[in-house]
């Protein structure tokens, strides 16, 4: 199994099929949208050629379609290019490896993001609110990646 880039799915197409709107004259390359990443409206660029994109007011960016699905469903690389199709069988046999081993201040990057991420969800339910499906995965994998970086360093 591998990442087929050539399985990406069409930029416009995928954007529109993610429920956004993108404006703009039909031969400009960057439309307008709104930003699913903190809510604003007409905030987004998205290229339609590439996929990359980028919100003007939170910052919010990546460079192609699969990027955007990692960071709006909180998937983790092959999960995502499953998700978008873009994982495909190759009959290849699968090499099992060891990811290296993340430096003290990239883990602690990463522990202080999945930190910030659980700790808005605690908030949200300790106020009442229910978390959704695409929340709760989220917060799983944030949970996962901090018990692999603790094992990691607690040797």
């Amino acid at each position: 199994m591998s990442y087929d880039r050539n399985q990406l799915p069409d930029p416009k197409c995928f954007f529109e099929s993610e429920g956004l709107h993108l404006k703009g004259p039909s031969s400009s390359t960057w439309r307008t949208t709104k930003c699913d990443f903190h809510g604003g409206s007409d905030s987004m660029r998205v290229n339609v050629k590439t996929g990359a994109f980028k919100c003007m007011n939170c910052g919010e960016s990546g460079g192609d379609v699969l990027t955007y699905v990692m960071k709006k469903h909180g998937l983790e690389f092959v999960d995502a290019a499953k998700f978008i199709g873009a994982w495909v069988n190759d009959g290849k046999a699968q090499h099992k490896f060891k990811p290296t081993t993340l430096s003290p201040r990239a883990a602690l990057q990463v522990l202080s993001r999945e930190a910030t991420i659980t700790a808005v969800a605690a908030g949200n339910l300790a106020n009442g609110m229910r978390l959704s499906e695409i929340d709760l995965k989220r917060l799983f994998i944030c949970a996962n990646r901090i018990g692999r970086i603790s094992e990691e360093y607690s040797a």
